[in-house]
């Protein structure tokens, strides 16, 4: 809801594309080219969230592509270009002693195609009104001069023809119009000497024919114009977020002072976290609140973010692509029958799987196996974490049980221990949400416990 400022759906799908998966370093940059460029673009921006708006209730991708995909019911090109003739010459020859016969080679010609006539008109009313609403929002972006590569690359391919979307559309609404003439009561007569409905909806076909496969690629290329706006938009609303440096090979995680978007500036408490190269796992220990899923949630949302082509909440961040495989939230569930241990487990089983992809993986752990015993506990986490460090994964685990934190000891240099403190001040705790080195070295579960009245 901070980020996401989209308003259509094929908006919002993109933004949450990018988001869930990571691109590469090329178009990762030119994204954040083009959302530097968007950043003060504020009334740009406003306009596209105004217009998605209505956009977003009245266009039904679905019904645009299966009318554009549609067999041409009037594909009779020696037709299309004998009907102007035929037009041509009724007129004239209705004041010679051919009348008779014109009208009844027009009666011919119009009951010929009727049925078809009707079937395109009847077709088309929909689509048009659906096009002419995405024409308004495709109109305000090519009112713009973009300098940026994704931008200038994205502005080009809505041409069709050589001609900008909103123009094509524009013809497709003046054949509407045209075609609507016939009900005039002074044109009717004339426009069924000049087979004027069967001129107009063949020339409607040839326009589908042209564009109307096209009406599906502008309505995502507005999507994704949306989705950078949103991107700009979080952008232009926290000018001190830096974007991160995208490298190419890794698995590379530099972060300099981080922190957490959704907390409040005036409290965050900023950690760095340095991964790759010989150090590629902190096993992460600490007591009850003292930040440790906090500081696994902030490397996740700024790695998604940083990905995504967004500015990212730290001082600096260098990244390479990665896929981002975290245990966070993880739920029991009644419907499906499974417990939160078994839940977790199977997503552990899918980060382990997506280490065999293209692309490193870094994970996130939080309180690994902490739903089953001490001794299965103990002997699965460290076969877990062993086994990622092995596949060239990075990432922090989360432990409350010391006996994980010995791992990190087996597996210097590639791993390491850090921890966060907390101390009881007047009865209540105190935490410095600051990430020390080495092993946490006390427990504040019992004191917690007698600070709210537990009798232990």
């Amino acid at each position: 809801e901070l980020l996401s400022t989209a308003r259509m759906r094929s908006g919002e799908e993109t933004l949450a594309a990018w988001l869930a998966g990571p691109a590469g370093r090329n178009e990762i940059v030119e994204r954040q080219q083009a959302v530097e460029e968007l950043r003060n673009r504020v009334d740009l921006r406003e306009d596209i969230a105004i217009l998605g708006t209505s956009i977003r209730t009245s266009i039904h991708p679905e019904f645009l592509m299966k009318w554009g995909r549609s067999e041409r019911v009037l594909n009779n090109r020696t037709m299309r270009i004998a009907l102007p003739v035929l037009a041509s010459i009724t007129i004239p020859l209705l004041f010679t002693s051919f009348w008779p016969y014109i009208l009844a080679v027009d009666a011919a010609v119009g009951l010929f195609y009727r049925r078809r006539v009707r079937s395109v008109m009847e077709a088309v009313e929909r689509p048009e009104k659906e096009l002419s609403l995405l024409a308004q929002i495709l109109a305000r972006i090519e009112r713009e001069q973009f300098t940026s590569p994704r931008l200038v690359a994205l502005r080009r391919a809505l041409d069709t023809d050589g001609l900008p979307p909103s123009r094509q559309i524009g013809r497709l609404a003046r054949m509407m119009d045209m075609l609507n003439w016939r009900r005039n009561e002074l044109f009717a007569v004339f426009s069924v000497f000049v087979f004027w409905a069967s001129q107009i909806t063949f020339a409607v076909e040839a326009w589908r024919s042209r564009c109307g496969l096209k009406a599906v690629p502008w309505l995502n290329a507005a999507g994704e114009f949306e989705a950078l706006c949103a991107l700009s938009g979080y952008a232009y609303e926290h000018p001190d977020d830096p974007f991160p440096e995208i490298v190419e090979r890794g698995p590379v995680f530099e972060g300099e002072e981080l922190k957490h978007p959704l907390v409040p500036a005036a409290q965050c408490i900023p950690n760095s976290v340095n991964l790759g190269g010989s150090l590629q796992m902190l096993v992460v220990s600490g007591s009850n609140m003292s930040g440790k899923s906090t500081l696994l949630r902030t490397v996740g949302i700024n790695a998604v973010l940083a990905l995504a082509g967004a500015p990212v909440r730290a001082r600096s961040l260098r990244i390479s692509p990665l896929e981002v495989g975290a245990t966070l939230r993880i739920q029991d569930s009644l419907q499906a029958g499974t417990s939160r241990f078994y839940a977790e487990i199977q997503r552990i089983h899918h980060i382990m799987e997506r280490t065999k992809g293209p692309l490193p993986v870094l994970f996130l752990l939080d309180e690994v196996l902490h739903g089953t015993n001490s001794h299965d506990r103990a002997v699965g986490a460290e076969a877990i974490v062993k086994g990622l460090v092995g596949r060239g994964a990075i990432g922090l685990v989360t432990t409350h049980d010391l006996a994980l934190a010995r791992v990190a000891e087996t597996l210097s240099p590639r791993a390491a221990n850090v921890h966060f403190e907390d101390e009881m001040i007047g009865g209540k705790m105190v935490f410095d949400y600051r990430m020390h080195p080495g092993v946490v070295r006390k427990s504040n579960a019992l004191a917690l416990m007698r600070a709210v009245g537990l009798e232990v």
